[in-house]
């Protein structure tokens, strides 16, 4: 179950336009701004959300340079 929700939510983001993809990294990187105030001051009940928001941003940036690797080989 666990691996069709990363699968829905890769395809989702393969499914982005460039645009999107770039809104969708900026709102993750607040969301991880945040949480990490949020445990910094011990307001934070999921710790977990932070490695989970750490790969979502790792799994656009990587969409993001296989876009541009297929631009360049073009």
């Amino acid at each position: 179950m666990a691996e069709e929700k990363l699968r829905e939510t890769r395809e989702k983001l393969r499914n982005m336009t460039d645009q999107e993809l770039a809104d969708e990294l900026a709102r993750q990187r607040f969301l991880l701004f945040d949480l990490r105030r949020q445990n910094t001051s011990r307001q934070l009940e999921n710790t977990a959300a932070i490695p989970r928001v750490k790969k979502q941003i790792a799994r656009i940036l990587t969409i993001q340079r296989e876009r541009e690797l297929a631009k360049e080989r073009r």
